[in-house]
């Protein structure tokens, strides 16, 4: 890193810097807001949306720039002035396309100069803000893709594309709707502030402190109850979060200490917090950004994958807390000690109220049909009036409280901001090229049309992307060329897309990068990759639900009340069989013979009935299986505590 200590070529970050990166930062939240609640238009002006992306999005990347070094791990005490540049460039690439987008658009079959100079500093940003936000994976990734755009006319066979000439593609990428300037960024400069917002409110307003203790007293008690918070907690903080890492360090600053201090070794407490957190994504109302893109593709409302992803999201917590359960009464993990637990009645009645902002969002999305972002917008005001009236534990919210959400949230928002950035160049590549339908025709044709065996290549590729890419990286890729290939088999486009989703969700517990478990691990002082290991192996359900709801509608809440009251109960059924068998416990320690038995008991269940005719049958099979065990265990356990009852009795004879 060229750095130098004149006071020309650096900028102290605690003076002027600071001050810049809190105008950034402040600037991202609150014009965002503004957009979303229509400001503009009340103030007279007529705005395209790409105008208010590309500026939004050059503000974002020149907030990255001035608070993230170069160099992964350093400490940013200066701010170079290469990273000066940088930040500039970016700002002023935004506004002037923000300023001049009608005239550049209407006139890009004429590769105008200017345009083909902005898109230039807004490839070359991204890629390097990509780079110091989540790696270089995506970089290498998007860099591969353009490659082959511009030789793909080269390829013989079916992968062979149209010629694109370098210029076209340059302008395409950085100013084209349906690549930069589109879906990603309209999602990343609404929706995804005005939750992170909502989250950050929460936080400070006392309303996480009410959930966090709410957990703790209704779990505490429990064996395991360390872990069963961890799940409890990350579950209703995903509700309002739906960002992993966030998710990890909020809740699993207080969980991770509590799961070691009950006896689990701390790989394993990091693993169950990175699991727990990870599931956020998938956690109505809110879930990830992904969510939001998601709909966006589909052409439906949100609130349809919402409701869609309920049964998932409840079968992945269900698997963690079951396993919870099982690995505490196995290993001996204890219950969290009485003066750590406050108690249930106290809590509720001093922070009941804090549901109303979930009422306030569910209502105005599900109720009145409004916007996401306009809805987590009103749910944010009733949080300050709560935070500031009432409060929670003795603290109320102060207007500092306010500047330092509005802030981080920028902060948070920024690194998201890049990646969707990248994300709409993959978008573009597949636009402008015609990669997109040839890689979906050349998958269905060696699959031969085959679903099983599209949905195992489409679950190998999430995996290996996963490895290095966030949850939207991967679904962006994914949705553009595998789902239409499993639509074409038949799939239908919901479960496609929740299919993608669930595995992309994976790339965050998934070594060697796993971000959600290196978070975690980090809070608990555990080696990094083998949390990782242990969090696939925690988190087993998200490898195995998703195949089944492609055969199963009603697992997305497509069918009867009865077929939906089915699947649900003997998944659940079948994930706790096979936990058990996992961990080698039920109501003892399992003998090999009958875990075995464990396991072919979960899978028969496991296997979704309305797939086949045939399955209805397996899945009595199962049940028959499983309550045969079920009873032999618990009387062969009944008549070893009374074999050890009698020992202790009368001795031994």
């Amino acid at each position: 890193m060229l750095e130098s200590n004149t006071s020309t070529a650096l900028v102290s970050r605690s003076g002027i810097a600071r001050g810049v990166e809190i105008t950034l930062a402040t600037l991202v939240t609150l014009v965002a807001l503004a957009w979303c609640v229509g400001l503009h238009t009340k103030l007279g002006f007529m705005l395209f949306p790409e105008q208010f992306y590309a500026f939004s999005y050059g503000i974002g990347l020149a907030l990255l720039f001035v608070r993230f070094p170069a160099k992964e791990g350093a400490e940013r005490q200066n701010v170079p002035w290469y990273d000066i540049v940088l930040a500039v460039a970016s700002i002023a690439a935004g506004i002037y396309t923000a300023i001049h987008f009608p005239r550049l658009t209407a006139q890009s079959s004429g590769m105008p100069i200017d345009g083909l100079i902005v898109s230039s500093v807004f490839i070359l940003a991204t890629m390097e803000g990509t780079r110091r936000a989540v790696g270089l994976t995506l970089v290498i990734i998007v860099g591969l893709l353009g490659a082959y755009v511009l030789m793909g006319d080269l390829v013989p066979g079916a992968m062979k594309l149209h010629k694109t000439e370098a210029t076209t593609i340059i302008l395409y990428l950085g100013l084209d709707t349906n690549s930069l300037l589109g879906v990603m960024l309209e999602i990343a400069t609404t929706v995804v502030v005005a939750f992170v917002l909502m989250g950050q409110l929460l936080a400070r307003s006392g309303g996480a402190g009410f959930f966090n203790d709410f957990a703790i007293a209704l779990m505490g008690r429990f064996r395991g109850g360390a872990a069963k918070i961890a799940v409890l907690g990350s579950s209703i903080f995903g509700m309002i979060s739906g960002i992993a890492v966030a998710n990890a360090v909020a809740v699993g600053i207080v969980t991770i200490p509590l799961m070691i201090k009950s006896g689990m070794p701390k790989k394993l407490a990091a693993a169950v917090e990175a699991c727990a957190s990870n599931g956020g994504q998938l956690m109505p109302p809110v879930m990830g950004a992904v969510a939001f893109v998601m709909a966006d593709f589909l052409q439906i409302p949100y609130r349809e994958v919402a409701i869609a992803a309920i049964i998932p999201s409840v079968l992945y917590y269900a698997a963690l807390f079951i396993q919870s359960d099982l690995e505490a009464a196995r290993y001996g993990f204890g219950k969290v000690p009485k003066e750590d637990i406050p108690k249930a009645g106290p809590v509720i009645m001093r922070g009941a109220i804090w549901i109303t902002p979930f009422v306030v969002l569910v209502g105005a999305m599900f109720w009145y049909n409004w916007e996401p972002e306009v809805s987590a917008i009103l749910a944010c005001v009733s949080i300050i009036v709560l935070g500031f009236t009432i409060g929670y534990g003795g603290k109320r919210m102060t207007l500092q409280d306010i500047g330092k959400s509005i802030f981080e949230s920028g902060v948070s928002v920024c690194e998201i901001l890049v990646v969707c950035g990248a994300g709409g160049f993959i978008l573009g590549l597949f636009q402008v090229s015609g990669l997109a339908f040839a890689f979906s025709a050349y998958l269905v044709q060696m699959g031969g049309e085959n679903l099983l065996l599209l949905l195992i290549l489409c679950a190998f590729v999430n995996i290996l992307l996963g490895m290095g890419l966030p949850t939207l990286g991967v679904y962006v890729m994914l949705a553009i060329l595998v789902a239409p290939a499993l639509v074409k088999v038949g799939v239908p486009a919901l479960a496609a897309h929740m299919f993608i989703l669930y595995f992309g969700m994976m790339s965050l517990i998934t070594p060697p990068v796993a971000t959600a478990a290196a978070v975690a691990a980090t809070i608990a002082g555990a080696p990094q990759m083998a949390t990782g290991w242990t969090a696939m192996r925690f988190g087993w359900t998200a490898y195995i639900v998703p195949f089944l709801f492609v055969y199963s509608p009603a697992m997305l809440m497509r069918g009867t009340w009865l077929e939906i009251g089915t699947v649900m109960t003997t998944c659940l059924a079948g994930i706790w069989f096979i936990s058990a068998a996992m961990t080698g416990y039920f109501v003892r320690v399992l003998p090999g013979p009958i875990r075995a038995g464990f396991v072919a008991a979960g899978v028969l269940l496991l296997l979704p009935f309305q797939g086949s005719d045939w399955f209805i049958w397996t899945n009595i099979a199962g049940a028959v299986i499983g309550a045969i065990l079920f009873t032999m265990e618990v009387r062969a356990n009944r008549a070893a505590t009374a074999k050890d009852a009698s020992i202790k009795a009368y001795g031994a004879p």
